[in-house]
């Protein structure tokens, strides 16, 4: 018999939230242009500006919500429309963050995957995460924000992974997020602002600052799946930290175990297995799993992230991510695999 699918890649994308499909197809329902002036239109105007409202009171945000079509969108606005030039990233940022990067610096790390302490002290726009999509490794941005506020920049924060299970970073003034990483659907993300005057606008619409009709079914479904109950990121967490135990005693390593970590993201090194021959192994198995980001797992290159923190055997390292929908057994069943393919 055919083991059924066991996924533990969400941090690629997670299932759509049965509230989040009713609000899309709720506003399938309202089909008119939000931007156009006939009643039809102003209904459809109405709808939107409502979901705007409650993902920035889901979020806690104060500023501005610039509806895009996900995070990526959302850091190529960030980075080409502010006011200051981008002046440094962190050595971990994603892809979707060091392809606008250029000659920007890279602010090194430390072998946890921290910025290092004074290192975001500059003038200019600074590019640091809120946790990392390999590792799942939490920067102190509280910190990094007083120093680059200090030195009069400006801290944009890529909180695609964190976003609908972190707080709301407060001291960052430029936020990017993607609705299918926390149950929304895929195609709608937010650029958060802080004020309308650190971008240049552009034209067209969300107040001149990204031109397209603006997708409606896809704001009322990433709303309603921010709004939605977060107790299963303590299960993620007991769940997580039963693999870390088990791993560790079936000779596996942790990645940056020692440091803070948002609850759905592991990364995990099988000494002597490279992760492509993991991938392979897992997947016959029935079990979903990655190596890096979703982004960069189909490259044979080295993953930047790990190389920048100095891991050892980085090429044999694997992500594990939690969702909503795993349980205890499939987390027991995949230590169980582990087992087997380590000891293969």
């Amino acid at each position: 018999m055919t083991a059924l699918p066991l996924y533990l890649d969400h941090a690629a994308t997670t299932p759509l939230l049965p509230a989040a499909r009713e609000a899309m197809l709720e506003g399938f329902a309202i089909w008119a242009n939000p931007s156009s002036p006939h009643a039809p239109g102003r209904r459809a105007r109405a709808a939107l500006e409502d979901a705007r409202t409650r993902i920035r009171a889901a979020l806690e945000w104060d500023g501005e919500v610039i509806l895009t079509s996900g995070a990526s969108e959302a850091i190529a606005i960030a980075i080409q429309r502010c006011v200051q030039p981008l002046v440094a990233v962190s050595a971990v940022e994603h892809e979707a963050v060091l392809r606008h990067a250029g000659q920007a610096r890279r602010l090194p790390v430390d072998p946890l995957g921290l910025v290092l302490c004074g290192e975001c002290a500059l003038p200019g726009l600074v590019a640091v995460q809120q946790a990392n999509s390999e590792t799942g490794v939490m920067q102190a941005l509280e910190r990094v924000a007083d120093e680059v506020h200090e030195a009069g920049g400006l801290l944009l924060a890529d909180c695609a992974q964190g976003a609908g299970k972190l707080c709301t970073p407060s001291g960052a003034d430029l936020i990017a997020l993607s609705a299918h990483k926390f149950g929304g659907p895929i195609g709608i993300g937010a650029l958060l602002v802080r004020e309308w005057g650190l971008l240049k606008p552009s034209g067209g619409q969300e107040r001149g600052y990204r031109g397209g009709t603006e997708n409606l079914p896809g704001a009322m479904a990433m709303a309603a799946a921010l709004e939605a109950e977060r107790g299963w990121l303590d299960t993620a967490v007991a769940l997580r930290d039963r693999l870390d135990a088990e791993i560790t005693a079936a000779g596996g390593i942790p990645i940056a175990e020692e440091t803070a970590r948002v609850p759905s993201i592991a990364a995990y090194r099988m000494p002597g297995k490279s992760a492509n021959a993991q991938l392979i192994r897992f997947d016959a198995m029935g079990i979903a799993v990655s190596a890096g980001s979703a982004c960069s797992s189909g490259s044979l290159r080295t993953s930047h992230v790990l190389s920048a923190m100095g891991v050892e055997g980085a090429n044999e390292v694997i992500r594990v991510s939690i969702g909503r929908e795993t349980t205890p057994d499939g987390i027991e069943r995949f230590i169980a695999a582990w087992r087997e393919v380590a000891g293969a």
